[in-house]
């Protein structure tokens, strides 16, 4: 289910790098909110507390300022390229009731079978559904999966009111192997373990 953030921000009236910087000093994000067929809305939000509102994938903003509430999810951020901080946000306007795509990460649990390992092939699934419970993550759980295994598009399990929005239902989501450098260890000591007759045999024919 999506989590569901409040921001106090204030409308924006001043543009350019001069003034971002002034917000930026004054411990504030310069964001733009973006509805379709309307006029987009300027805002500055809390650089704190916004910031850490992005830890949270897909979630779903209630921004006031003003007199005005509006619900909204994250479009772009924008961080500087060497401090990391956020520059400025790109919101999307959404509605109540309204179903909208996004991208959800995809993670594994458990323990495959023996030395075998989960590697996910693909990172992000497109996902339809409420802005109201959007999803945080996907996540396949290929405890006990056995080497040579794939979870396909069709096998994943969604979250309760999500569907997919992608075309190829056959494509591999996660594939369970074992790596090849495992394979190799395991055989070393086999490898030994076939020599160590014959060399064991080499000092009692010295001693002859």
């Amino acid at each position: 289910m999506a989590t569901t953030i409040k921001l106090e921000g204030e409308v924006r009236d001043e543009f350019g790098k001069g003034a971002a910087r002034r917000m930026r000093v004054a411990k504030q994000i310069p964001a733009t909110i973006y509805a379709g067929g309307e006029a987009p809305v300027f805002v500055k939000l809390p650089m704190k507390e916004t910031t850490l509102s992005l830890r949270h994938t897909n979630a779903l903003f209630s921004i006031a300022f003003g007199d005005q509430t509006k619900m909204a999810v994250v479009k772009d951020v924008q961080r500087n390229p060497v401090k990391r901080i956020v520059e400025h946000i790109d919101f999307y306007e959404v509605k109540a009731g309204e179903k909208i795509d996004v991208e959800v990460p995809v993670f594994v649990e458990g323990t495959p079978k023996g030395v075998a390992v989960a590697f996910v092939d693909v990172q992000e699934l497109k996902v339809r559904a409420d802005v109201a419970n959007l999803p945080e993550k996907i996540v396949v759980n290929v405890d006990g999966l056995t080497d040579g295994t794939k979870i396909l598009l069709k096998d994943v399990v969604l979250p309760e009111g999500a569907e997919l929005d992608m075309d190829d239902l056959e494509e591999s989501v996660v594939t369970v192997e074992v790596p090849e450098d495992a394979t190799e260890s395991t055989a070393a000591p086999e490898a030994a373990a076939d020599a160590a007759p014959a060399d064991a045999a080499a000092p009692a024919a010295d001693a002859k």
